[in-house]
């Protein structure tokens, strides 16, 4: 407990310097442009751990679990929380509601790509399928970049970039990063350590407390972001749905590609009744989230369903294992 407790707060820290390194570099880069790669990207760096080293010692159940249960908890928690926060008093300049409206791009990958995935799964993953979800990457960082050099000028009120001011942004950004990649591994094994010792089941570390885990610097970033008023919401909004279509495209090539070079080219991730349940409900669940977005807009009420979402997802996932 005392060390699930340390590297918790160590993640907290390094969750602090690197959602601060993000707002400062979003005002001379874009808040969507930083949200949707390099705080993503970063946020995302315990689940790419998490996943490959699962992968190199084909524990399938474990990295495609991580991966899909990633998405299932921020597409519906993490969203729930960014909302509840951004539009009540818990936040230091409250919105009515969130605009959405310049996340079309996010919101398409995030279809296209649970689409994909749950075609692809049907004959179980391969290495053909990693390459796949890498072209997904690879276009939404292009589409990404085109409308951040597209739209700077319009949209984006940018600060003169000054020696100290982009060297202390990135000097944050970078002690968040490494802090965040120093504590996640740690942090896993303390946390599935505690879990062997009350008696949990692999199934469910993987389900669920690996994706608690792997997130939390990202559900933490969220959450400071979101309460620093409307340029916050909007860098929390685009780390939220880009790091998820990243989860849906790079995290799941990582876990196709370490498969493929610890165990032969030809190796298959097979689907069994959980991982085909949790690709499967990963994509009902993203476009049940992506639909309340329609009307160009998040309010309360639209976040206290994305809470009430996550909840029921957790009871199917403890459903379920009762009968496998």
């Amino acid at each position: 407990m005392i060390s699930m407790l340390f590297w918790l707060g160590g993640l907290i820290v390094a969750s602090f310097f690197l959602s601060k390194g993000a707002e400062s570099l979003s005002h001379f880069l874009g808040g969507k442009f930083v949200g949707r790669t390099l705080l993503s990207i970063a946020t995302t760096l315990p689940e790419i751990i998490i996943v490959f080293y699962a992968s190199k010692m084909a524990l399938y159940d474990v990295s495609l679990g991580s991966a899909l249960g990633s998405n299932i908890l921020m597409m519906s928690l993490g969203l729930s929380v960014m909302v509840l926060i951004a539009t009540t008093k818990l936040s230091k300049k409250p919105v009515s509601e969130i605009n959405v409206e310049g996340f079309r791009t996010d919101l398409i990958f995030l279809v296209l790509t649970a689409i994909f995935g749950v075609a692809m799964f049907i004959d179980g993953y391969c290495i053909i399928d990693g390459f796949i979800f890498l072209a997904f990457f690879i276009a939404y960082i292009a589409f990404a970049f085109y409308e951040t050099r597209k739209k700077s000028h319009a949209e984006i009120e940018r600060k003169p970039i000054t020696l100290v001011s982009g060297g202390k942004s990135i000097v944050f950004f970078i002690i968040g990063t490494i802090g965040t990649f120093l504590c996640a591994e740690p942090f896993i094994h303390s946390i599935e350590k505690l879990a062997g010792g009350i008696g949990v089941s692999a199934a469910v570390m993987a389900v669920i407390l690996s994706p608690l885990a792997g997130e939390m610097p990202e559900k933490i970033s969220v959450m400071m972001l979101a309460r620093r008023g409307k340029r916050g919401v909007s860098i929390s909004l685009a780390n939220v749905l880009g790091s998820k279509v990243l989860n849906n495209t790079l995290l799941l090539s990582v876990m196709i590609f370490g498969a493929t070079l610890f165990h032969g080219v030809d190796t298959v991730i097979n689907p069994n009744g959980l991982l085909r349940f949790q690709v499967y409900w990963t994509g009902i669940l993203t476009i049940l989230a992506v639909s309340l977005m329609f009307d160009r807009k998040l309010t309360l009420s639209d976040g206290v369903s994305l809470s009430i979402l996550y909840f029921a997802s957790i009871g199917l996932q403890f459903v379920l294992l009762g009968f496998i």
